[in-house]
Order: C-alpha cells, then sequence, then structure tokens
C-alpha cells in the first residue's frame, strides 16, 4: 500500500511540476506581450491564433482541433474579429459555413509572439545548458503518456 501512496504521489507532484511551468511560462509569454503592445489578447485566443496561422478554417474544425466547444471557440472568435485579429469569410455558394483567417494585425501579432517565445526559450538554454535542454525537449518529445 505504501508504495501505491508513494507513487500517486509522485505522479501528483510530477503534473504538478509540469502544469507550474507551463503557468510560468505562459504568465512570462504575457506580461512580455503586454509591456508591448495594446492588445490584450486571452490564452484562449493565443491558441486559436497560433492554430490558424497561415491556414483558413471553419469555427467547427478549430473547435473539434483545440478540443474545445463550438461556443467556446465562437466566443474567442468574435473577440479576435473585435480586436481587428481575423476575419471572416463565406465559402462560395455557401452563406452557411464561416471561414476564420488572420488579417494582417493578426498575423503581426503571431509573429511578435513567437519573437517572445524564442527570447524566453534562449533565457532556459543560458539557464540550463545545451545538454540539459536537448534533454528537456527528448522527454517532452517521447510518448510517455
Amino acid at each position: 500500500m505504501r508504495v501505491i501512496m508513494q507513487q500517486q504521489t509522485t505522479a501528483i507532484d510530477l503534473i504538478e511540476l509540469i502544469n507550474n511551468k507551463y503557468n510560468e511560462i505562459r504568465n512570462m509569454i504575457e506580461s512580455k506581450w503586454n509591456a508591448s503592445n495594446d492588445i490584450t489578447i486571452t490564452n484562449s485566443e493565443w491558441l486559436i491564433i497560433t492554430f490558424i496561422y497561415g491556414k483558413q478554417m471553419s469555427i467547427s474544425e478549430i473547435a473539434k482541433e483545440l478540443g474545445i466547444s463550438r461556443q467556446a471557440a465562437h466566443k474567442s472568435i468574435k473577440s479576435l474579429g473585435a480586436k481587428g485579429l481575423i476575419e471572416m469569410n463565406y465559402l462560395e455558394n455557401n452563406n452557411r459555413n464561416k471561414f476564420i483567417k488572420l488579417t494582417e494585425l493578426g498575423e503581426r501579432c503571431y509573429i511578435k509572439n513567437q519573437e517572445i517565445k524564442i527570447g524566453i526559450e534562449v533565457d532556459v538554454l543560458k539557464k540550463l545548458g545545451t545538454d540539459k535542454m536537448n534533454i528537456l525537449k527528448e522527454l517532452l518529445c517521447e510518448d510517455w503518456i
């Protein structure tokens, strides 16, 4: 019984460690973005921006691929549209399905955000060193879940 409890505690600790690092990184990205930009973009909106960069997709496709409800996707898309980051178009001969794509402003925001992420990755590399960074990336890429 004690071994099972230790395994459960270790698993919970690992999950919490990963979750905490993810949240730290998201907060760093958000802080850096907000410090140099007037447009506030939520984490959900960033997921959509990142996902549709260079593509044109329907709201249903976005919701399905991101594992969120159609309503949640629609809410974020409506907000992104109000900020001028995406545009909605109808398919020719089909006024029912809207397709979403980034505007020029949306693409510039995506690129700026990628630059922020690269900067954070460089900072992590400086702290961990090349060997540990490579090990970390390898471990995260492996199929262990």
